[in-house]
């Protein structure tokens, strides 16, 4: 309940930003995730045991002001037979499906000053919804990097870490915590 409060919490103060900078603009991202559900509190515990299986993902951002925005994602992925799951060998293949919404607050300036336009440092949070055995809604924290290809700042690519913190984990059995990784393109539309 107190994640949700936060997420909410966030959300409002994101919303209270749209009143003072508005730049509109809508970006598209495409690319390729992998999956590190081995039941390991650490983001990059076995990085070759991670799921990569049709790893395709899509994002539609909407940027309201200078820095922030919020981002509608879906993934696509799977686990293969014999593959490990929070620890256990699986007996079949598993398809997972992921459909998040996060609000992200661009931050890259603070570190970098304002000449540094060809880069952008993010942070994310937001709720999702996922299935592979069972369905479950988890809590997402992130941040990631997005690097500027052309001077317009029209296209660039961007990698991205999250942690998914499902609601009932205990419970859930495949369906728990695990992070995801994003390798995308970006376009603006």
């Amino acid at each position: 309940m107190k994640k949700l409060f936060l997420i909410v919490l966030l959300v409002a103060f994101s919303i209270s930003s749209f009143a003072q900078r508005s730049d509109n603009d809508w970006y598209l991202n495409v690319g390729v995730n992998a999956i590190n559900s081995l039941g390991s509190r650490s983001p990059i515990y076995h990085p070759g045991d991670w799921s990569f299986q049709f790893p395709v993902s899509a994002a539609v951002e909407f940027n309201w002001s200078e820095n922030f925005s919020i981002e509608q994602a879906i993934t696509f992925n799977g686990f293969n037979e014999d593959k490990l799951i929070d620890g256990v060998d699986l007996q079949e293949d598993y398809n997972y499906l992921s459909l998040d919404t996060h609000v992200k607050y661009y931050f890259g300036e603070h570190i970098l000053g304002r000449n540094a336009d060809w880069i952008d440092f993010y942070a994310n949070a937001g709720v999702g919804f996922y299935h592979i055995d069972e369905t479950n809604i988890s809590a997402n924290v992130g941040g990631g990097v997005l690097v500027w290809l052309n001077g317009s700042r029209t296209f660039g690519l961007r990698a991205q870490t999250i942690a998914k913190f499902a609601f009932n984990h205990s419970e859930s059995g495949f369906d728990n915590n695990h992070y995801q990784y994003h390798l995308q393109a970006v376009f603006k539309l």
